[in-house]
């Protein structure tokens, strides 16, 4: 297994490089240009050869000799045979103004003629197209213009990247195209098109989009994903099964599978630093699960976050299976200032002597540090592990203290800041790969959904970017900017403010009245989602609360800043503090601010 990957990451290694870097016949020596045009184009076409000669390329000449009148779609026509028969490496056709001899050259399968007007568009053409076939009007562009666009798409390669490739691909896929059959409607349509079959359900899509777009998403554990992430998600990697792992799968067929895996694999590896990397798990859940199963047995003592202190109902809560299967021992945050009381997590291991101690929460916004938790688990011979489900986009970002080398095991989400396709993935060092592995299939999981797998594959791709760190910067300065305002406003912060992507409020300072549902119910009705949450030492119980937490990382994908962050704040104090609200006019007002930030359209969708 270990070999059949390791010659695969060579292979997708090799084909990036080969994108990436191949000459594609740059030097001049070896190059054959094939020259034609029509009358009107014949003086620069002249020019243009003599030019190419001077600088060492070889000439095919297709005419026309003369300005005498002529028909363009016979040079156009002659050029595109040569150069698609290799009899050429490329080609510069001109007419009047470029348009017709490109026509008649794009009619000759394998021919991508483009008409360029200066050293960009030739550039582009080249570069992103693919071109084969340079085209230029000599009634529209100047003869030092089109000698200057001519050196440019003789010098650009082809960039060869996947979304580039992916549209050649589909170029060429229409030269195939039998025309004696009636055209098909083509599979990737929007959403609404391909449920016209069913206009209940389209109906609902509708609304739900239209509720995206016309109202505040507060929610810390959402977030809006890249049209990539979404195309993928919805590609037709859907309709394979492919149970067990890349070279030792229980159905054929699944040798583009094994590479998407792989892929995302490695992209995993290589964000957060890590050994190994399992992608297969559905959730956060699931993935926390296949770790408990993968290293504990049932009754095992676990150390783990409180639910009212912040942390997940995995980390033990009686009514989840983590409750029911393992022996699960609480600690908290402290009285005075609500972060992690580590002498607390130190003398509850020294007195369980638990088998595992888990970091990590789902409402707690501050940063985590895990060397603590490292130390008090070595003093007691207890395995660690992180949850990173709400931070992971933060810490691919190398804003938030990484764990990967200093847990034994890292769980995650690749929704919330990572802002890709809902799912799960565990890290861990080598030794526990195949315990991990196992856990999650066949322990856990039957076939993966490896349509989301290539998702989050394309979200790790995404997370590398610079532009990312950017993003998770402007997450954590919105959080900080709308915790202030809220403070400002009359609302208690839990731990005094934030240092990630969440605020956690107390609504009892702001109203004693007010608790938690009836809070999310009201703000809900005027276009802001969050949701209640407890805060610690909640006298409430789970289903009421006294708290609201709130996250900005979707906001900020949609482009809103630290001045949004102060509205929205004045916004909810106004829906939660005024008697006689016009809740008309405040849901208008909100939906006025997201009209101005579309997520959709910030992310190009």
């Amino acid at each position: 297994y270990s070999g059949f990957v390791e010659n695969l990451k060579n292979n997708l290694g090799k084909n990036e490089m080969k994108n990436k870097n191949s000459p594609d016949q740059n030097s001049s020596d070896k190059r054959r240009i094939a020259v034609a045009s029509d009358h009107a184009g014949y003086k620069m076409k002249q020019a243009l050869a003599k030019h190419l000669e001077e600088k060492g390329y070889q000439i095919v000449d297709l005419g026309t000799d003369s300005e005498e009148p002529c028909d363009y779609p016979d040079f156009g026509a002659s050029a595109g045979r040569t150069v698609a028969s290799g009899q050429a490496d490329l080609g510069v056709c001109v007419c009047g103004t470029g348009i017709g001899i490109s026509i008649a050259a794009n009619k000759i399968p394998g021919i991508r003629a483009a008409v360029v007007h200066d050293v960009t568009s030739a550039h582009m053409a080249r570069e992103h197209n693919n071109a084969n076939i340079v085209c230029f009007g000599a009634r529209l562009t100047g003869s030092q213009a089109a000698t200057d666009a001519l050196d440019e798409f003789l010098s650009v390669n082809f960039e060869g990247i996947q979304r580039h490739q992916k549209r050649i691909d589909k170029i060429t896929a229409l030269e195939q195209t039998d025309l004696t059959q009636p055209p098909r409607r083509q599979v990737f349509q929007p959403t609404f098109n391909l449920l016209e079959h069913d206009p209940e359900l389209r109906e609902l899509l509708a609304a739900e989009l239209n509720r995206q777009r016309t109202t505040l998403q507060l929610i810390a554990s959402e977030n809006f994903t890249s049209p990539a992430v979404l195309a993928a998600t919805a590609s037709v990697l859907t309709n394979k099964y492919a149970e067990g792992y890349p070279g030792r799968r229980y159905y054929g067929g699944n040798s583009v599978i094994d590479s998407v895996e792989v892929l995302a694999q490695e992209r995993a590896k290589q964000l957060f630093g890590a050994e190994h990397a399992n992608v297969q798990p559905h959730s956060g859940a699931n993935a926390n699960l296949a770790v408990y199963t993968a290293l504990l047995d049932p009754g095992d003592t676990v150390l783990g976050m409180r639910l009212d202190q912040g942390g997940h109902i995995t980390h033990g809560l009686p009514a989840s299976i983590s409750g029911k299967l393992y022996h699960f021992v609480a600690y908290g945050v402290t009285e005075t200032d609500e972060t992690i009381d580590f002498d607390q997590v130190a003398d509850i291991a020294k007195k369980e002597h638990p088998k595992l101690i888990i970091a990590g929460a789902t409402a707690y916004s501050r940063l985590i540090d895990p060397m603590p938790f490292r130390e008090i688990a070595d003093s007691v011979g207890a395995l660690f592990m992180f949850d990173a489900a709400h931070p992971a986009g933060l810490i691919a970002a190398g804003l938030h203290p990484n764990p990967t080398e200093i847990a034994d095991v890292v769980t995650f989400t690749t929704h919330k800041t990572l802002r890709g396709p809902r799912g799960g993935a565990i890290l861990c060092k080598e030794k526990f790969a195949k315990a991990i592995d196992s856990a999650v299939f066949p322990g856990l999981q039957g076939g993966p959904l490896e349509h989301v797998i290539a998702a989050k594959a394309v979200a790790f791709q995404e997370a590398l970017q610079p532009e990312f760190k950017k993003y998770a910067g402007k997450v954590i300065a919105n959080s900080k900017a709308l915790s202030a305002a809220l403070s400002n406003l009359g609302f208690r912060i839990v731990s005094g403010g934030t240092d990630n992507h969440l605020v956690l409020v107390d609504l009892r300072n702001f109203d004693p009245e007010l608790d938690g549902k009836r809070a999310q119910q009201t703000l809900d009705f005027v276009g802001i989602t969050c949701n209640r949450n407890q805060i610690p030492g909640d006298p409430r119980p789970p289903f009421y609360t006294s708290g609201l937490r709130l996250g900005t990382a979707a906001e900020t994908t949609a482009g809103m800043g630290e001045a949004e962050m102060k509205q929205i704040a004045e916004l909810i104090a106004r829906v939660l503090g005024e008697e006689n609200l016009d809740q008309a006019s405040i849901k208008q007002e909100v939906a006025m601010l997201c009209s101005r930030f579309d997520p959709y359209k910030s992310l190009g969708q």
